[in-house]
């Protein structure tokens, strides 16, 4: 039995601004089931990095965003330490077939000190990650 890596598609996204990138990095493609996922960051014994209802906010205007190209995406809110641990989990739950997203630019420094994601869940997920290009070609 075949399977397309693309059948049914995690995609992460930070805010409204990555969303509507991703989206239109993502429009090109042939794509099953779309699930956007918004990981709330949680503090463990520690102040959360932003407030719950300002990242619950962030994540409705991240998935309308996402919905202007793809009217039909799920979505799932989840609140998680690890950022890269909940996008994963959310794959594992929904047996998607991949997980897609759309690297984030800044300097190598900054990757570093936020701990390269994408590197993480390059080398962490169980299941194919795909990197959508940071040129949309439009033809």
């Amino acid at each position: 039995m075949s399977h397309s890596f693309t059948d049914s598609i995690v995609v992460p996204v930070a805010d409204q601004e990555d969303a509507t990138v991703t989206a239109a990095a993502l429009e090109p493609y042939d794509v099953g089931t779309i699930t956007v996922v918004y990981v709330v960051e949680k503090g463990e014994g520690v102040p959360d990095k932003t407030p719950v209802e300002q990242s619950e906010q962030i994540a409705t205007e991240s998935f309308a965003a996402f919905r202007e190209t793809f009217p039909t995406v799920e979505t799932e809110t989840i609140y998680r330490r690890n950022v890269v641990t909940g996008i994963i989990e959310v794959a594992t739950d929904i047996d998607a077939s991949a997980i897609v997203f759309h690297p984030r630019g800044g300097s190598r420094i900054r990757q570093l000190l936020a701990g390269d994601r994408s590197l993480r869940l390059i080398t962490e997920a169980k299941r194919p990650v795909i990197a959508l290009p940071n040129e949309v070609n439009k033809e």
